[in-house]
């Protein structure tokens, strides 16, 4: 039984590691979308335009910078609580 116990305990970190960066991911995308909407209100500015304006490489590379610093923080607050 307590071989059972021992063998997921890496699995639910590992899980909620991912977790915690895929929705620090999320919040800076929709941040992002909505800025993008509330800077050009244009006519003609359509969801598909806003979202392949978003989605870069420069963005995704800051958006997974801050998620794993993101990560990092809460993980050391977790302990440290």
């Amino acid at each position: 039984m307590l071989q059972d116990q021992k063998d997921r305990r890496p699995i639910a970190r590992v899980r909620r590691a991912l977790i915690e960066v895929a929705f620090i991911v999320f919040l800076y995308y929709s941040n992002l979308l909505m800025g993008e909407f509330t800077a050009a209100n244009g006519h003609g500015k359509t969801l598909a335009f806003a979202l392949i304006d978003i989605f870069t490489v420069t963005n995704f590379s800051i958006a997974m910078i801050s998620a794993m610093i993101g990560h990092a923080v809460f993980h050391s607050l977790r302990k440290w609580l």
